[in-house]
């Protein structure tokens, strides 16, 4: 079918002579107006400081009233010292700045995150130590206390799955939290070694402490040889969606039952990469295959929009195990995706 002299007239009269950023769709003009200049020019996505998301960056001081402004605010938790396999997640949050190109535009969710919501890269949390895990996980919750106490709602990157524990003993200081856990893993084992707060652990913890209603937590893509260490999981309570159920079942009733889960009530959705097969995410310390695809992961994400978010992160992303950046690249995206959650998420939108 070939376009008739009127209909390409019409087009050339429109669009010839126009810039990228010259868009007539309202739903697209409302972005495109804000990252590009009358010219037509946007900043290069590989220049300037690189950032989460390419959030604007502002290392403040949390009692800095540009802080307090801010909804949400992204923050880097490079620590591993509760890996079991292999260390190298304390290099997550650098990775995931290094990916110059997220966004800005999600066309399934319909938003621009870091243009509709007042967000920021705020750093790194400050560790008094970088031998000792529990020392460390101290220094965690004391940051995200203040970040809460703020009334911010904390995005984190890690570092190892075992920062979750103290981020959730800020998150939920008003009363347990409902959960979506997409991992590889249950992380709802025992202690061993001498400490309980490895990174296979956290959830556990996270239940006795008071800080997740297990009545409200699902754990999608489990899979591998650990099931035995998770009989906390079902003992507590929690939903346990294997990743041979995401074939069987398929992607749309699992997000049913995720919502029909969780309701109304806040919910802190916490994401490990190797919840990914390692076809699409090599570059973590636990990989386990039979893992989702990134199709598969985005799906699940995108069928959140509406629940009540109140934190999140990203997690296990240790990229010397990644000659491609392939599994940053997923990490950023999933950190989009819930950044993107966070637009339509009455707990955030409340924070005016």
């Amino acid at each position: 079918m070939t376009t008739s002299g009127d209909k390409l007239a019409a087009l050339r009269a429109k669009y010839g002579a126009s810039h990228g950023g010259e868009t007539f769709d309202p739903r697209f003009k409302a972005v495109a107006e804000r990252i590009f200049s009358g010219d037509g020019t946007r900043l290069a996505p590989y220049a300037g400081v690189a950032t989460l998301l390419g959030a604007p960056h502002m290392p403040l001081g949390l009692a800095d009233p540009a802080f307090k402004a801010l909804q949400v605010a992204l923050i880097g938790v490079p620590m591993d010292l509760g890996v079991t396999n292999r260390p190298g997640a304390r290099f997550g949050p650098r990775a995931l700045r290094g990916i110059e190109r997220i966004g800005p535009y999600n066309h399934v969710l319909g938003c621009a995150p870091v243009f509709d919501l007042r967000v920021a890269d705020v750093g790194d949390v400050p560790m008094a130590s970088r031998y000792r895990l529990e020392q460390c996980h101290d220094d965690i919750e004391a940051y995200f206390r203040k970040v809460v106490d703020a009334g911010v709602v904390p995005l984190a990157v890690g570092g190892d799955h075992s920062v979750t524990h103290p981020i959730l003993k800020a998150v939920a200081q008003q009363g347990p939290v409902a959960l979506v856990h997409v991992d590889a893993h249950c992380d709802t084992g025992g202690a061993f070694d001498g400490t309980k707060f490895h990174h296979g652990g956290p959830f556990r913890n996270a239940v006795l402490d008071g800080l997740i209603d297990p009545a409200r937590a699902i754990q999608i893509g489990i899979r591998g040889s650990a099931e035995y260490l998770w009989e906390f999981s079902y003992d507590a309570g929690m939903t346990v969606v294997h990743a041979e159920d995401i074939t069987r079942r398929g992607m749309d009733a699992i997000v049913a039952q995720a919502r029909a889960l969780v309701g109304e009530h806040p919910v802190y959705v916490s994401f490990d990469v190797d919840a990914l097969d390692p076809v699409f995410a090599p570059g973590t310390g636990t990989p386990e295959v039979g893992g989702m695809t990134t199709r598969e992961a985005l799906a699940l994400l995108h069928g959140l929009k509406g629940l009540n978010v109140c934190g999140g992160d990203v997690v296990e992303v240790a990229p010397q195990y990644d000659s491609t950046t392939n599994t940053a690249q997923a990490g950023a995206q999933m950190l989009f995706e819930i950044l993107s959650l966070m637009v339509s998420s009455p707990f955030v939108s409340r924070r005016t």
